[in-house]
């Protein structure tokens, strides 16, 4: 099997989608503790040019919605337009710690 038949195969694929839009929480709060707060209009973009794919924004605010539920986030509207900022908290931070400690630990045993 040649390296494109490998990289097209259907079990890279699954593990593609669950790694990029299955824990899309992973990029959005890494790059908000990244640069200490985002925008969430620009994520898409910010997530394209980071991490090598785009997610939809209507996937990007479910997410958020989600962390901010979570106490993971908090959004703060900013100025006359009313646009809205996320910052990470201090739980958001510890879950995002713990999950880059347990992609190591995955990581080590493959």
């Amino acid at each position: 099997m040649g390296e494109k038949e490998v990289i097209s195969s259907k079990p890279v694929k699954r593990l593609k989608q669950l790694l990029t839009v299955g824990n899309l929480w992973l990029y959005i709060i890494s790059l908000i503790k990244r640069n200490e707060r985002m925008y969430a209009y620009t994520l898409d973009d910010e997530i394209e040019k980071e991490f090598f794919f785009k997610p939809s924004k209507v996937m990007i605010y479910l997410v958020l919605y989600k962390l901010e539920g979570d106490g993971m986030i908090k959004a703060e509207t900013v100025g006359e337009e009313r646009r809205k900022y996320y910052n990470i908290t201090k739980k958001g931070e510890e879950t995002l710690n713990f999950a880059k400690q347990y992609f190591v630990l995955l990581s080590k045993g493959l």
